[in-house]
């Protein structure tokens, strides 16, 4: 028993009899450093704890020096394997961060450079990551179209100064040549003044009319428009027109289809009224203009194509655009440049589309899809 120590206690736990663990250190050996260490265990009779053992020992009884010395290389291999970790796990997380973070600042650089109005900036970097390589793309679709945006305020301050300017500079001239005396002042004269200020009232009017259509609480007079009916209307009242120019009107509307929408037949008109008025206004002498109506279960398709001076590639994409005129030869014709802006307001506010198909020379096509 030199390597056990042994204490008997009662059922109460009372020292009944004990060993000295000191005289067992002695006997053993052992330094007096090592840890010494006890055990309770139960005495137990018929199924009761009658008494209790506490049996103790030192740690070198138990752990050899082999024993310790596993347990330190254990230790350190442990030490050593966390260490290589931590800096595994920074280089990861490093490289992981920078394809995170570089991209992130290039974007905020580049809302930075937009804020402060520089438009070309974009950011160049691209990312492996889907959602932050979107938001690349994101950024600088954005800085193109509010490049595009502040070219088209600069260009509708400039073309409404040029359209207010032209009416009243002519006001102004001939009125002060005829205080002057150099005019007389005959009716004719009074007359084509009046036409001006006429058509500066209705320039004014049409930026009225556009600005209430692109508010979002627009005002709309809902019915059933039977769109059959106002295009064949329409296209008597441009008859005589097409008559005294010498220009053949096609008029094609596919048989047994229902052509009934939701919508506000005024601005309805107004709609077709423009988009004829322009097909009838740039086809020349001897020209054609085809107008088409069909449908089909959930569609309602309006085409109308002529075969006049067209639109060339560069002024295509802002026809839409507010007092854009295009090229020279359609700015000899008398308008003012929102008529087109307008019909695509209206019919945007009656979920309706409007495409252009136009080539210099050869003519346009205009089509519009109503939704049933």
């Amino acid at each position: 028993m030199s390597n056990y120590c042994l204490t008997l206690l009662d059922k109460d736990k009372n020292v009944i009899w004990a060993m000295n663990p000191e005289e067992i250190l002695n006997m053993s050996g052992k330094n007096a450093g090592n840890e010494y260490r006890t055990a309770t265990f139960d005495i137990t009779y018929q199924g009761k704890a009658v008494g209790y053992v506490i049996i103790g020992q030192y740690e070198p009884v138990l752990v050899s020096e082999q024993d310790i010395n596993f347990k330190l290389s254990i230790n350190r291999s442990i030490a050593v394997s966390v260490v290589v970790a931590i800096a595994f796990a920074s280089l990861i997380s490093i490289y992981f961060s920078k394809q995170f973070s570089n991209p992130i600042k290039a974007v905020s650089e580049t809302s930075v450079d937009l804020t402060e109005g520089k438009y070309t900036s974009k950011a160049v970097m691209k990312s492996n990551v889907l959602e932050i390589d979107n938001l690349i793309k994101s950024i600088n679709i954005l800085g193109e179209k509010l490049k595009y945006q502040d070219e088209l305020r600069k260009r509708l301050v400039s073309d409404v100064s040029h359209e207010i300017r032209t009416p009243l500079n002519i006001f102004q001239n001939n009125l002060e040549a005829m205080i002057d005396g150099v005019f007389p002042v005959t009716t004719d004269r009074l007359i084509n003044l009046n036409d001006e200020v006429i058509r500066f009232g209705r320039l004014l009017n049409n930026l009225d009319a556009l600005k209430e259509l692109e508010e979002t609480n627009v005002e709309l007079h809902m019915q059933r428009v039977d769109l059959e009916e106002l295009i064949v209307k329409l296209t008597d009242i441009f008859s005589m027109h097409s008559k005294r120019n010498n220009i053949a009107v096609s008029l094609q509307i596919k048989p047994k289809q229902k052509y009934f929408i939701l919508g506000d037949e005024d601005k309805l008109r107004q709609v077709f009224y423009n988009i004829l008025s322009n097909a009838f206004k740039f086809t020349n002498s001897g020209g054609t203009v085809a107008i088409n109506l069909t449908s089909d279960k959930d569609f309602i398709y309006l085409s109308v194509k002529d075969n006049g001076i067209g639109i060339n590639k560069q002024d295509l994409p802002f026809i839409f655009e507010r007092l854009y005129r295009g090229d020279k030869s359609r700015n000899q014709v008398e308008g003012n440049g929102i008529g087109l802006t307008i019909t695509k307001q209206i019919l945007l506010h009656h979920s309706a589309s409007i495409d252009v198909d136009s080539e210099e020379g050869v003519g346009t096509n205009v089509r519009v899809k109503f939704v049933k």
